[in-house]
């Protein structure tokens, strides 16, 4: 039989599948605030701040890493920059600071610094989900911009190369989109990034906030966020790269060719387009159908009652809504393959 739920409820019990646990996400945090204070305690003067979805208000289970980052004062940022030295000293005093702080806690604990770009990795060898093999944490060293806005990361792939970013304004700005719009960006970008991970992931995690934060400003049904962002972003990815919205680093990289991601978000825009035409036409099931063409992990498939495979059979003799190459008139199109995967 198929299910009748709304669409409202079926992503509303989707994205508390997803949803990280309150254990999760309380355990994550007490390690941050230790990683923290072993990095200021080596640092005198500076400064911590917290990114990443932990930081963001969007984490998901399993819970799998935090971020954080540590902001020297200028004097003692002085020695370091863009011409002059890399971050590496930096990040070696906060290997050795972590260690020190933290081995008694965490015997398994390792941390990477050789080879690593711009953050330290510290492994805690002890996941705070069960089940998972680790939990981890990026620490970056970073220093404050000469303009006061945004800070220098490091880039140690080029020797004595920072790269300007504002991760503080980052976290600053979705805050305040979950505020504007009553905490349905944070679960709407729950979504997309569960999307985004279970068709090849075509962008980052940020590359998607990033694109939330353009076109979520407001309260509204999760399934019209999840229509606003993929018409949204369809339209800003075709014109070129997703630019910083602090407006002071480059573009956000893509993980795959510009046209591939393209394409898998207009075919994400059309099946969610039309999941919500058959909704208003009293469809549920062809409704419930669409939507889980893009979260087929979250929303299941559900079986077509006489009616609505006679009507599906219609749709494909008469080439209707229901036969335009979506998959929906056979089912026989996997969500990989509607994605161009």
């Amino acid at each position: 039989m198929v299910r009748k739920e709304s669409l409202a409820q079926l992503l509303d019990e989707g994205r508390r599948k997803i949803q990280v646990t309150d254990e999760e996400l309380a355990e994550a945090k007490r390690r941050r605030r230790l990683l923290a204070a072993s990095v200021r305690r080596a640092f005198a003067g500076s400064t911590a701040y917290f990114n990443g979805s932990v930081a963001h208000g969007d984490a998901n289970t399993p819970l799998t890493d935090v971020d954080l980052g540590v902001v020297l004062t200028e004097k003692d940022a002085e020695p370091y920059g863009p011409g002059k030295k890399s971050a590496l000293t930096l990040m070696e005093i906060a290997r050795d600071a972590i260690h020190e702080n933290l081995d008694d806690e965490f015997p398994k604990l390792t941390i990477e610094v050789e080879g690593r770009r711009r953050a330290i990795l510290v492994r805690f060898g002890d996941p705070v989900t069960p089940g998972q093999a680790d939990f981890t944490a990026d620490v970056m060293t970073a220093i404050p911009h000469p303009s006061g806005r945004g800070l220098y990361i490091p880039n140690t792939k080029i020797a004595a190369q920072w790269d300007r970013a504002d991760p503080i304004a980052h976290t600053w700005m979705v805050l305040q989109a979950i505020e504007d719009t009553k905490v349905v960006f944070a679960r709407t970008v729950r979504l997309l990034k569960h999307w985004n991970g279970t068709h090849s992931k075509p962008m980052c995690s940020w590359n998607v906030k990033a694109l939330c934060l353009g076109c979520l400003d407001e309260p509204m049904p999760l399934i019209n966020a999840l229509q606003v962002f993929f018409t949204y972003a369809a339209d800003e990815i075709d014109k070129g790269p997703t630019p910083d919205p602090a407006g002071v680093a480059g573009p956000i990289p893509l993980n795959m060719p510009r046209a591939d991601v393209h394409k898998r978000l207009c075919a994400a825009r059309r099946y969610i387009d039309l999941a919500i035409e058959h909704e208003k036409e009293g469809r549920p099931g062809l409704a419930q159908h669409a939507l889980h063409q893009v979260l087929p992990e979250l929303v299941a498939k559900p079986d077509a009652t006489e009616e609505e495979a006679d009507r599906l059979a219609r749709a494909v003799r008469s080439g209707g809504p229901a036969a335009s190459g979506l998959g929906l008139a056979t089912g026989l199109v996997t969500p990989t393959r509607a994605w161009g995967a």
